[in-house]
Parts: structure tokens; sequence; C-alpha cells
């Protein structure tokens, strides 16, 4: 089903529980790499863990292979915004480390982002970290039945930019469903009252990407990874939802 002259498809009840049971796996993972991010460990290690876990429970690492990209997860480190690879990196005492990850399970993706302390940080990387994470649930307040879509999106960038942070404005959330990127595409900026109207059934990748410097951002010559122009650090923090008929939407990719 698609709605209001655009291709977002709609899903139904059982799609939803697909796409519930693939993001327990995402959730479930996140907390898994959560206990194992530590200085002195790799990215490569940290990759390994995700895909077997994903194997192990009947699941495809969504992002391996997609578009080219040679790993299962996106580890970002410090100034990287987004699309960092696994590699013989390892973590020190101070970094941040933002995870993205997806599953693939029965035909629906589940992805979620966190980024992380690696041992003692300073107080300027945890309170971005912070106010990522809390960017996300202050847009997800308009994430519901009647409201449009940038409603989420302006939610979000007030917030950020009230802390004295700024909004990545070149990568944006997404739909999700049988794809990992489906319409609508989801900006974490912009004026209120545009977009699609959010009926129950959409199902969508929000992700705030935040900066403490510039927005402005630049890709390596590896052609993924994403870094701040200024150097300065950057985090990120993603769930899949999906609007319901009942008001608060549900998180798909949480683990209480």
């Amino acid at each position: 089903m698609v709605v209001q002259n655009s291709m977002i498809s709609i899903k139904n009840a059982n799609e939803i529980d697909k796409m519930r049971a693939a993001g327990h796996l995402v959730g479930q993972c996140h907390e898994l790499l959560k206990d194992a991010i530590k200085p002195g460990v790799s990215t490569l290690e940290l990759d390994t863990i995700a895909e077997k876990y994903f194997r192990d429970h009947g699941a495809i690492p969504t992002f391996l292979g997609y578009g080219g990209f040679p790993k299962s997860i996106c580890a970002s480190i410090n100034d990287e915004v987004v699309h960092g690879i696994p590699g013989d990196r390892r973590l020190k005492d101070g970094d941040i480390i933002s995870i993205d990850l997806g599953a693939t399970l029965d035909g629906y993706v589940g992805d979620a982002a966190r980024t992380h302390a690696v041992g003692k940080i300073s107080e300027e990387a945890q309170r971005l970290i912070d106010v990522t994470q809390e960017s996300f649930f202050k847009g997800i307040v308009f994430a519901k039945e009647g409201y449009r879509l940038s409603d989420i999106s302006h939610a979000v960038q007030e917030y950020v930019e009230s802390n004295g942070f700024s909004v990545v404005r070149d990568y944006v959330g997404h739909g999700i469903g049988r794809q990992m990127h489906e319409d609508p595409p989801i900006p974490n900026y912009g004026k209120p009252g545009h977009g699609p109207r959010l009926v129950p059934g959409m199902c969508l990748a929000i992700e705030p990407m935040v900066n403490v410097g510039t927005y402005d951002v630049e890709v390596l010559d590896n052609d993924w990874t994403v870094v701040t122009q200024d150097g300065k650090y950057a985090a990120h923090y993603e769930n899949t939802i999906t609007i319901t008929g009942k008001g608060d939407p549900e998180i798909l990719t949480l683990c209480q």
C-alpha cells in the first residue's frame, strides 16, 4: 500500500511483527557490543561479534555488501560521523564510538545506532552523546498519527541547537521495511508542518547525527567514512519506530 502520492509503504500487523523481531535482534546486538567496547578493542573485533550474533540467530547483517560496504557494522570514532569501516584500529581511553548496524530477518530490516564512551571521556563528549540521544526522544514526541514528518525533524533540530551543537544536513533518516532505505527521507532539521502526514503502519528510522562544531562534513578517500570538516566530535543515535493508532510510536529496536 502507498500513501499520499509517495512511495511510502504502510505495513500491516504481520509485517510489523517481522520488523519487531528484526528490531529486537538489533537492540540485543547493541547491548552485546556495549559490553565489549573498551580501550584496546579493535573495531574489527566488534564487527566480528555483531556478524556472529546475527548469523547465530538466523539473520543476515544488512550492512554487509550493501552498496559495496565491506563490513557488518559501521564503527565511527570521534570526528567520524557515520560509515566508519571496521578494521585494525584499536579504541583508546577518551574516544567515543558510534556503532550503526542492521539485521534482516525473514525479509524485514531493523536498523539502529548508538554512541558509546570508551573509558573516561570529556564532559563535552558526554554531553554530546546525551544530547544526541535525547534529541531522538524529543523528535518522536511528534511521531504520532496526524502530525507531519517535518514536525519530528524540527523538534530534533530545536533541541540540538538549543544545546549549542549542530545537526548534520547531508545525511538523513529514512523509511524502512523490506529494504533498509525506503521513502520517505527524514531530515533532522527543518520547519514544522511539512511533508507527509503520519499514519499508522509507517515504519521509520529516526537518526539524529550531531556535531560539536560545524554541521559541514566530508567523505574520506575510502568513499565511505564521513567526518566533520572541523575535526570536532560527532555522535549518532537511531532507532526504528512504527507509527501506531494509539498515540505514542512503538520503538522496535530498543531493548529494555
